[in-house]
């Protein structure tokens, strides 16, 4: 059995402070073959995501998607690339930014990804650091998919099971129907139909999940759907003026329908002449909204004989979205004991401690083993 890495001394003598670790799903570092595959690799092998026998699933990830898949998403990344990088990380960069502006000395906040980088690993180490010891983690998953939600989760307590001194734990399931969150979505809509004017028809698309996981017991589905009526209603949407569908399927089995790829043109061949997209699942514009909607099903509907395709991007770093998730921060960090035993105390005790770990500090053995300090 391998022993858990030491931990330092002098974290004993650190005020416990309140951290935010925002979790997105992950991106290749580059948009290259080799760096696509180690990505898909990660991400297609979490029973999470495909809850296939490995037996059945494995010869077919090694034997034909691994192999071949990455060298046809090469173009597709090429094209939503900036010199900023993948936009997923970049915009996610922004958010963190963002709300550690607004949260100030309340809470320090990190970022990491399921899969790929910044992992959980690198994000704990970066908490553990700043003497972190209640943590909120909150998954930038507006609804809640076993997919998606409860994999990051998967990876926080794996990384947790490894480290000696783990913080307390709390976790935002989802916030599919936050009024905030249905208000930022509005916004964004009510500001795109000012600057570009207002198409025939809606279309609320959503990240397809496999249909039996719904049968199962998932709620993604029904939570979609709310969140598409809320906005709707916030609207005061006529229900012929909006729709709802599922995009980014993979393989053959049935997926959550309506299909947005069959959706899309078929809006155009009934009359419609002009086409709104908003993907209100994705808090981040990432290779699903910016090639996969804005590029490839824009060129569906015109192929169609549709007129005017607008893509009306994701939440981002507007100041609406952050103060909706710094609100929702606070919200769920209220009741959290302090640590009250730290601030009562006077810089004569504080510094009385420091030197008590100092002192025990050259005495423990390689592995941290009888790190210990009793406060009085």
């Amino acid at each position: 059995m391998n022993a858990l890495p030491p931990l330092a001394a002098e974290a004993h003598a650190a005020s416990a402070r309140t951290g935010v670790l925002l979790v997105n799903l992950g991106t290749p570092d580059a948009p290259t073959a080799t760096a696509i595959r180690a990505y898909l690799r990660q991400f297609l092998s979490d029973r999470r995501v495909v809850e296939l026998p490995r037996a059945l699933w494995l010869p077919v990830l090694y034997g034909f998607i691994l192999p071949f898949r990455p060298r046809r998403l090469v173009e597709a990344y090429s094209k939503v690339w900036s010199a900023h990088g993948s936009p997923l990380l970049a915009i996610s960069r922004e958010q963190q930014a963002g709300l550690r502006q607004r949260l100030g000395e309340e809470a320090v906040v990190e970022l990491c990804m399921t899969y790929g980088r910044p992992s959980f690993g690198m994000a704990m180490d970066a908490l553990a650091r700043a003497g972190v010891r209640r943590l909120l983690v909150v998954p930038l998953y507006p609804q809640y998919s076993a997919t998606t939600t409860a994999a990051a989760f998967d990876a926080l307590y794996a990384e947790l099971a490894a480290r000696r001194w783990p913080p307390e734990i709390r976790t935002v399931n989802s916030y599919h129907d936050d009024s905030s969150y249905i208000e930022a979505l509005a916004d964004s809509l009510q500001r795109h139909w000012a600057e570009h004017g207002r198409a025939d028809h809606l279309l609320i698309s959503f990240h397809s999940i496999p249909r039996r996981y719904l049968e199962a017991g998932d709620p993604y589905f029904c939570q979609c759907h709310k969140t598409a009526r809320l906005l709707a209603q916030h609207l005061a949407l006529d229900p012929a003026q909006w729709s709802v569908s599922f995009q980014s399927r993979l393989g053959r089995q049935p997926w959550l329908q309506p299909y947005t790829d069959v959706v899309i043109p078929e809006l155009a061949r009934r009359g419609r002449r002009s086409l709104d997209v908003i993907c209100p699942g994705f808090s981040a514009d990432c290779l699903e909204t910016l090639e996969e909607v804005a590029i490839r099903y824009r060129e569906d509907f015109l192929a169609a004989g549709g007129g005017e395709f607008r893509y009306v991007p994701s939440l981002n770093a507007a100041p609406l979205h952050l103060d909706m998730l710094a609100a929702l921060v606070r919200r769920h960090l209220q009741g959290w004991p302090s640590d009250d035993a730290d601030r009562q105390a006077g810089p004569h005790q504080r510094a009385q401690r420091e030197q008590r770990v100092a002192a025990l500090a050259p005495s423990l053995d390689h592995e941290g083993l009888l790190a210990s300090v009793v406060e009085s």
